[in-house]
């Protein structure tokens, strides 16, 4: 018993550490733990006394503990069961698939990188690169919404800017839950993704397993009340238009909901620019039948470096004017009040018309308009009649006329669509370039169905 046994160094050593993280995994750690995890409850405590929207506790449940409710589910070991018969494969194989699954879309939720970095970072951008406006705000819409229910914000999809502009403006509000693609899907970038509350879909995936897992998560976060953002489109618009809905996601909302649990309530936003950043990338997309983009990194690194560099020159110019508009909510509730049928196809016609309604009329987007409708080159002072014109037309749509002066707003168009030559200067008149005929259609499209 008292014998000397002699062990190599290395050896021991590597017994020391084992013992210590042994020790402190066992002791240590789970004070350390619960230490910094009062503290954040504290400052999310504090956070929700200035937030219009609380923040749930089911965004600041533990992450291992939201993956097991999320697979213990009924629906999800029944589909663990169906998924391995129909494969021919055991059910532990099956249900370590759907783990897979629900790891990769449940978030991982912070509140200090959601409002001390995400916010701050968001509000950098959108400040740097745009003049950013609120279009319209339906303020008595939006602050009767009861305090229990599930806001969902659903927006057109123009710019992959579309997710910052949204977040730092809804900043006082509530923290936004987007479900984001495969793109996001990047290390390090999916890490701060999933810290910031957003959760992964496929969209193009026909696993049916893989559907259930997420129909799943989306009944669960809807139920527990968390904040959303989604893109009923589906991905960007290749043309500029608004497009057809899809439905997947609105159909894991509308599946079991309950109103005497809790109600649903969708607040249209509508997003437009003067420039969309990724505008040659969606066209060429566009014109290959929409069959993937290719941005390759180097370049986006080079645009961004290109405007630093600008930026210490000091010719760095913004991307005009950036502008949302918050539309009337629309309760899930009072929608499917008296339905006998799935309501989700005219749910989804129905947000995406509100959503047009309040799509924001800016400089360029309107001037691409007039000289894409006009057959004829047209003088300056052609265009600024006729932007006067439809201004009196379109009444009830939410046009930003910057510094209130009509002239000003159509030489900011003017300007901006000649240094990109999208047209053509000619004896003091000014034409479409048919070489850049489809880039001056995506920017009319934004607003084409209004002036219809």
């Amino acid at each position: 018993m008292m014998s000397t046994i002699e062990l190599p160094i290395w050896l021991f050593v590597l017994i020391l550490l084992f013992a210590a993280v042994t020790a402190a995994s066992h002791l240590l750690f789970p004070s350390v733990r619960w230490f910094f995890r009062r503290r954040m409850e504290r400052a999310v405590k504090r956070l929700n006394e200035r937030l219009e929207r609380p923040i749930e506790p089911f965004k600041l449940a533990r992450r291992h503990d939201m993956i097991q409710r999320l697979m213990y589910h009924p629906d999800v070991t029944a589909a663990i069961v169906e998924h391995a018969r129909e494969q021919g494969i055991p059910e532990n194989v099956a249900f370590e698939e759907a783990k897979r699954y629900a790891r990769e879309i449940v978030p991982s939720f912070s509140a200090s990188a959601y409002f001390g970095f995400a916010i701050r970072v968001a509000r950098f951008l959108s400040q740097a690169l745009y003049r950013v406006r609120l279009a319209h705000f339906d303020e008595i819409g939006i602050q009767n919404i009861p305090r229990d229910s599930t806001v969902v914000f659903v927006m057109n999809h123009r710019s992959n800017m579309d997710y910052v502009l949204v977040t730092y403006l809804a900043a006082e509000r509530s923290a936004l839950a987007y479900a984001v693609g495969e793109w996001a899907r990047v290390w390090p970038l999916s890490r701060l993704i999933k810290a910031m509350g957003a959760y992964f879909i496929r969209r193009k995936s026909r696993n049916a397993l893989y559907r259930k897992v997420l129909a799943r998560y989306v009944r669960l976060a809807t139920d527990g009340g968390v904040s959303q953002a989604m893109f009923p489109e589906g991905g960007l618009s290749l043309n500029g238009a608004p497009q057809i809905p899809k439905l997947g996601l609105l159909k894991y909302i509308t599946d079991g909901f309950d109103a005497e649990v809790r109600d649903v309530v969708f607040v249209p936003v509508a997003l437009n620019y003067d420039r969309v950043l990724e505008d040659r990338i969606l066209l060429e997309a566009h014109a290959r039948g929409g069959r993937g983009f290719r941005a390759r990194i180097s370049v986006i690194a080079g645009f961004f470096f290109k405007q630093i560099w600008l930026r210490v020159r000091g010719r760095y110019h913004k991307f005009g004017y950036a502008a949302v508009s918050f539309g009337h909510p629309l309760s899930l509730g009072e929608f499917s009040k008296g339905a006998h049928k799935d309501i989700t196809k005219d749910l989804g016609r129905e947000l995406m018309r509100r959503i047009e309604d309040v799509v924001p009329i800016l400089p360029v987007p309107m001037v691409a308009a007039i000289i894409q409708s006009a057959d004829k080159p047209v003088s300056r002072a052609a265009i600024e009649a006729q932007f006067a014109t439809w201004v009196v037309k379109l009444d009830k749509a939410h046009v930003h006329l910057p510094r209130d002066d009509l002239s000003y707003a159509t030489e900011t168009g003017l300007r901006m669509l000649l240094e990109r030559r999208m047209i053509l200067k000619e004896d003091g008149c000014f034409r479409e370039n048919p070489e850049q005929s489809d880039a001056l259609a995506f920017y009319a499209n934004s607003i084409r169905h209004l002036l219809r």
